[in-house]
């Protein structure tokens, strides 16, 4: 396939923004690689069903985009990432064929499952144009509540109780320091502290379930448990969706606090969870005596080992200096994922610009693997070009 027909292929994709069907008896949806995220959920949710994929950027993020990085998000830890909820798909390979397998099968064990190849693949082996998803019941009830508490070692063992005690209703179990609620607050001025004093941790804590199962009772009868356990020192319980989504409105509004103190560090990090909170502490010590000046700010999903630690430079820092702290705080990062076994991208992909990191650190036979698969599918190399693989021994022979 040409350069041109390629280019054609892409700009079609501004116009593969339907939902071509959704099978409510089956739960299942087949939706166009253009459209937008927060239009299929709105879609499903009229008819009783839930795409539980969700992320800050589901106003604007594109279906094809979140299966092409294997998109995570908040509800990972119940629905897992969007590698699950992909059936079947839609692919324009290199040379311009058209890979129709759009069925919507839970259950198809013929071999080698093509579509995980072009899942997480960031575009590199085709070209996503459609999809065939699962859907999955609408919570009827939900209950939500922010945790106190002081270390992120206390984190991790109320979310080991609560998988134990209340098993799968466990929709989201989401970390947070202070520091979140402030940067929260300087993006939504409006948004009210829920405690009477700071804390030096968080935990926003979401169960969810159908209309038979008393969620509200369960966290009720949790909570009472963690707090005899000594494990939290306050918390709110939401009364309300209203209530419900301004606390909610902390985890996400934190993010575009962060943003409004300029260029700065952000990981997306994930390591073992029983190594998580010494991860975390070692990282930020390391982080803090070589940037004494800057914030730290360690934040994610507790339940899948995935946290983000960013780091905000001071006010009066030059945009020189905030490349520089990007550069050698990924360094920092980076090597002590390493020493616990984890990955440097937990659930946003490798790209152009961890490339060189991820080569780094992968193992040869594991490389030789992936330049085996690109060959196979794109031989000339046309298909984003620069990123995840490395192209020169791609092209080699």
């Amino acid at each position: 396939m040409s350069a041109e027909p390629a280019a054609k292929i892409i700009l079609s994709l501004e116009r593969l923004k339907q939902i071509r069907c959704i099978d409510v008896e089956n739960s299942s949806v087949v939706v166009e690689a253009g459209c937008v995220l927060a239009t299929l959920q709105n879609e499903v949710a009229a008819k009783g069903l839930l795409f539980p994929v969700s992320l800050g950027a589901e106003g604007s993020c594109q279906i094809g985009g979140n299966i092409s990085t294997n998109a995570g998000g908040i509800n990972v830890l119940r629905y897992g990432m969007m590698r699950e909820q992909v059936l079947g798909l839609e692919v324009v390979l290199a040379d311009g064929r058209l890979w129709q397998n759009l069925k919507a099968l839970r259950k198809d064990n013929r071999g080698i499952d093509l579509n995980q190849l072009f899942i997480g693949a960031e575009g590199v082996l085709g070209v996503v144009t459609a999809a065939s998803l699962r859907l999955w019941p609408k919570p009827f009830r939900v209950a939500t509540a922010l945790l106190a508490l002081e270390s992120v070692a206390d984190a991790v063992r109320i979310y080991q109780l609560a998988r134990q005690q209340c098993g799968d209703v466990m929709t989201a179990f989401e970390l947070m320091p202070h520091l979140a609620l402030v940067l929260a607050q300087e993006a939504l001025p409006d948004l009210a502290f829920p405690f009477g004093s700071a804390h030096k941790n968080y935990v926003l804590l979401e169960f969810s379930g159908a209309e038979l199962l008393d969620v509200e009772q369960m966290l009720s009868v949790f909570m009472e448990r963690i707090f005899e356990r000594g494990l939290i020192v306050d918390a709110v319980v939401a009364q309300s969706t209203s209530q419900a989504d301004a606390l909610w409105k902390f985890r996400e509004g934190m993010n575009e606090g962060q943003a409004r103190r300029g260029v700065h560090l952000r990981s997306d990090v994930s390591v073992p969870i029983s190594g998580l909170a010494e991860f975390v502490q070692q990282a930020e010590v390391a982080l803090q005596a070589r940037f004494p000046a800057s914030e730290i700010l360690s934040y994610g999903h507790i339940g899948d080992g995935n946290v983000h630690i960013n780091v905000l430079p001071p006010a009066e820092a030059s945009h020189e200096q905030r490349l520089a702290q990007i550069i050698s705080g990924t360094d920092i990062i980076n090597t002590i994922v390493h020493k616990y076994s984890g990955s440097i991208s937990a659930e946003h992909g490798i790209g152009r610009l961890k490339r060189h990191a991820f080569e780094e650190q992968i193992d040869p036979l594991h490389n030789e693997m992936l330049l085996c698969i690109k060959r196979g599918f794109d031989s000339q190399n046309l298909l984003n070009p620069g990123c995840l693989i490395n192209m020169v021994d791609c092209t080699s022979p």
